[in-house]
């Protein structure tokens, strides 16, 4: 490494926040610019480890130490190379991945680990400001079309990828805009969607068709996919939400936590219509002077939470059925694990009541119809999760947001037309990502259930090279379609 004794020399320092009281009247991003010798110092922290855990701890394996020391050697150009080796977006990833790698970091076994996500980011903001990154044309065309359902991290992966392999990729995407979860699940205070534009425009350049407001298996009849294109490859994510089934779950104001997201986003984005759906949705759902729940204690939970506040919410409470986690790793998930400990994400910071250990009963309203409590009861640990006598207690609510996860993809329309088989889980059964249904082929959260961001992308990557190769050896849903017609 460039800086042997780096990480006795140098403490970990990461770009710093905006302060609370400047951010939460915005939607911009929280950080604030971090110079690069600050970035350099950092990843002369990197060690020479022998055995890098960080690549194993990266979904996407990704070349970390490499690019490290390009980094602190001031070679950007040769560490931007290496990063996109394994990873398409890697401005996605540095802002949203909670960064595994850092948890198997090797100097994380005793001191805080290399900043790899902060540096990640650093690499790829600098290479396009230095104008280094420019669309990859194919030299050659192969003659084979491929269609792409869902425009989210694992579709627009793959996209880049087949394209630049030659074939002519067509992406199809019901909402109005390119980036699926990135677009409108994931708030702009975390991800900016200028950084989608500018990847979309890349993508364009080398060739790939992009289709919004294209519903496949509704508006986009799938018989038209059959016929026309070579290769179907799915990749629409795990939207099936899970539902709370508790009595006053029927009360105006209880919203699943990605149609609220998603409307501000929107609003964001300067939009009116706040809704796909208009009358599922007759009234915008906000926040503003209300005194709200979020049932769920994740990563959507806390983007619901810093929505909340920056709408201006009265007051905000964030419920979770697990116990709260130990402040430093648990010693039941020891280095290299994925660490069980508490987490604060940057909304944590603003405001917001933590409530641990909790469990949602009943809902009470007004002659309305609108909700106005929350019942609940304090209850023991998984798996049981036994209530805990005389400790019932009720919150005034007039907002509640459902953000406890996703069961799957949603089995209607596509997937039922379509006739796939599902794992025991619910999600699309594959075999080297080809479904029960030669040649479609699925990737990202519709295979392998909700996951990362940067899990997505890994998924899109080989789901590509087991299209390219089903292609290479002579395959086509066309010509199995034109044998079907005689």
């Amino acid at each position: 490494m460039g800086k042997v004794t780096g990480f006795l020399e140098y403490p970990r320092e990461t770009a710093p926040r905006r302060p609370v009281a400047e951010r939460v009247k915005d939607f911009n991003i929280i950080y604030q610019d971090w110079p690069v010798e600050k970035v350099r110092i950092q990843a002369a922290r990197c060690m020479d480890c022998g055995v890098p855990f960080c690549h194993s701890g990266c979904p996407l394996n990704n070349y970390i130490p490499d690019w490290n020391d390009l980094v602190y050697r001031d070679r950007w150009r040769e560490a931007v190379e290496k990063l996109h080796q394994t990873n398409n977006f890697p401005e996605f990833t540095g802002r949203v991945c909670p960064a595994p790698c850092e948890a198997s970091c090797v100097l994380g076994i005793n001191e805080p680990p290399v900043a790899i996500k902060q540096i990640e980011w650093a690499i790829i903001d600098h290479a396009f400001r230095q104008g280094w990154i420019q669309p990859q044309p194919p030299t050659r065309r192969t003659g084979k079309r491929v269609a792409i359902v869902g425009s989210g991290p694992a579709g627009l992966a793959a996209a880049q990828q087949l394209a630049r392999a030659g074939h002519a990729v067509t992406v199809f995407e019901k909402a109005d805009r390119i980036g699926g979860l990135l677009r409108y699940g994931i708030p702009d205070f975390k991800l900016e969607k200028w950084l989608i534009d500018r990847r979309v425009e890349q993508l364009v350049a080398e060739g790939v068709e992009f289709h919004t407001r294209a519903f496949v298996g509704h508006n986009v009849p799938v018989e038209d996919l059959l016929r026309e294109f070579d290769v179907i490859l799915l990749a629409g994510g795990a939207e099936q939400p899970r539902d709370l089934r508790v009595p006053g779950r029927e009360l105006k104001g209880i919203h699943f936590a990605m149609d609220f997201l998603s409307q501000q986003n929107k609003r964001v984005a300067g939009d009116r219509d706040l809704a796909a759906d208009p009358t599922r949705f007759p009234e915008p759902i906000l926040a503003t002077g209300k005194r709200v729940a979020i049932i769920g204690g994740g990563d959507t939970g806390a983007d619901c939470l810093g929505t909340c506040i920056r709408q201006g919410a009265v007051q905000v409470y964030q419920l979770e059925i697990m116990p709260k986690p130990p402040e430093q790793r648990s010693p039941t998930t020891p280095w290299p694990m994925w660490p069980y400990q508490l987490r604060t994400e940057s909304s944590h910071e603003e405001g917001g009541v933590r409530l641990w250990s909790v469990a949602t009963v009943a809902f009470s309203g007004d002659e309305s119809g609108n909700v106005q409590k929350l019942h609940a009861v304090q209850v023991g640990p998984p798996p049981d999760f036994q209530p805990v006598p005389g400790t019932e207690f009720t919150l005034d609510v007039e907002l509640v947001l459902l953000a406890m996860g996703f069961l799957g993809p949603v089995r209607s329309g596509l997937i039922e037309q379509l006739g796939l088989e599902l794992d025991q889980r619910g999600n699309v059964k594959t075999e080297n990502y080809m479904t029960s249904r030669p040649g479609i082929f699925a990737a990202g959260d519709m295979r392998r259930g909700q996951s990362l961001v940067v899990h997505a992308i890994r998924e899109g990557r080989n789901a590509a090279r087991a299209v390219d190769q089903w292609l290479a050896a002579g395959h086509s849903l066309r010509s199995a379609s034109l044998q079907a017609c005689l």
